[in-house]
């Protein structure tokens, strides 16, 4: 498909809101910028499962999609599941000195 007709089609989805026409826009994606050696190492991944490039990078998302987590993420949970094996412990209270009264600045 060329250029001038993917902007005409897009154009006609515009004014014409045809269902089939949106998913056929929608399923598109461009990465631009791409690293040339993350290209080769997804190509040679690809060959490895024998699968298209455009196929593999597919289903790196969809699996990645499906390991995300649905719930955000809560800071405190995380840090209580990471040292859940140590047990309860207290931490110490730091012994500390009295504050020194601030300096006044007078002469």
């Amino acid at each position: 498909m060329t250029r001038q007709s993917q902007v005409t089609r897009k154009l006609n989805l515009s004014t014409a809101f045809n269902i089939k026409n949106i998913a056929a826009i929608m399923s598109n994606i461009t990465i631009q910028n791409f690293d040339d050696d993350f290209k080769n190492r997804l190509q040679k991944r690809a060959d490895y499962y024998g699968r298209s490039l455009e196929e593999e990078a597919k289903e790196i998302i969809r699996a990645v999609l499906k390991e995300t987590p649905v719930e955000p993420l809560n800071l405190a949970d995380a840090i209580g599941k990471r040292f859940a094996d140590l047990g309860e412990f207290e931490i110490p209270a730091i012994p500390r000195e009295p504050l020194r009264e601030p300096p006044t600045f007078k002469n």
